[in-house]
């Protein structure tokens, strides 16, 4: 009986602990001073000043095992995903994650999986869920039309996707101001373009995706490739370009002053950062891709934001 109690215990504290390494994929940067920038410059030919409230965005972009282990407990709950995901470019649909891939990103997504998933953690974690219809949550990506035309609570705690103004700034975020749109996240202004690389996983240095945090390891062989042993941007942000493309909640259009989330309608939304895929080379913090929200690739992938509400 004490043998049989004693392994329960242990059980018990494995679980507890992969949850604690689960959850340690969220970290969280804080955005909340000075948050006046004009959206596009030095790449789009059309930009807008916007001005955002604060915010938080993740360290990382959303990986896999932090993924896997939110959807298999949300399905209990009653959630429903269109697609399982996979383990970065090459890992199996649905597959439990591994040792070697827990820290690869999430892919093989849509966007609307990634809309419910964020609904899915934030109740999880004890916070408000973001998107809603009628003053219900959101729960089953297969609801596309209702998700289309859902709302964003821009005030709730809950974890979401950022707006493009929120991935945009955050990613030129420097000490003192903001970095050229037309740079890679985190690239001295005066460095060469094969500098950049030290800080995005791109189709120059990589034919996949890569664990989380490790851009710039192609250059030292012998580092060991662990999340956040690459190198971050100014903001202390990880492959905020490169690796894989990241879905923003905005639809996408033409810049426009009073939009700050974005039209209320439209067909394709926003993506932002490029990827590994030579489909998305195009990696710079100002360079925006638009997709429909039904469409899964090996290269598309998201990263986690909030809001920050008054105390």
């Amino acid at each position: 009986m004490k043998r049989f109690l004693l392994t329960l215990i242990i059980l018990a504290a494995g679980f507890i602990l992969t949850a604690q390494t689960k959850f340690s994929h969220i970290s969280m940067v804080n955005f909340k001073n000075n948050l006046t920038f004009t959206i596009g410059e030095d790449v789009q030919s059309f930009t807008a000043k916007r001005t955002l409230k604060p915010f938080s965005i993740n360290k990382f972009e959303t990986t896999y095992g932090l993924w896997y282990q939110i959807r298999v407990a949300a399905e209990k709950q009653g959630y429903v995903f269109q697609n399982p995901g996979q383990a970065g470019s090459h890992g199996k649909r649905g597959a439990a994650p591994t040792d070697d891939n827990d820290c690869q990103p999430v892919t093989m997504i849509s966007w609307y999986d990634a809309i419910i998933w964020c609904n899915a953690l934030s109740e999880i974690k004890g916070r408000t869920p973001c998107y809603t219809f009628q003053g219900d949550i959101l729960r089953d990506s297969n609801d596309t039309a209702v998700i289309d035309i859902c709302e964003c609570n821009w005030n709730a705690d809950g974890f979401r996707l950022p707006s493009e103004s929120e991935w945009e700034f955050a990613s030129r975020k420097t000490k003192g101001s903001l970095m050229p749109g037309n740079l890679i996240s985190g690239q001295p202004k005066d460095s060469s373009s094969e500098e950049g690389l030290l800080y995005a996983w791109t189709s120059e240095n990589s034919g996949a995706t890569k664990i989380v945090g490790t851009a710039g390891l192609v250059f030292d062989p012998f580092a060991v490739a662990q999340p956040a042993t690459g190198n971050p941007d100014f903001a202390g942000l990880y492959d905020m370009c490169g690796n894989i493309l990241e879905f923003c909640w905005d639809w996408f259009a033409d810049y426009e002053e009073n939009q700050t989330y974005g039209p209320a309608e439209g067909y394709e939304r926003v993506s932002r950062g490029g990827s590994w895929s030579p489909y998305t080379m195009f990696s710079y913090c100002g360079d925006r891709y638009s997709f429909d929200p039904n469409e899964c690739y090996n290269y598309f992938g998201f990263r986690l934001a909030s809001s920050i509400l008054p105390d």
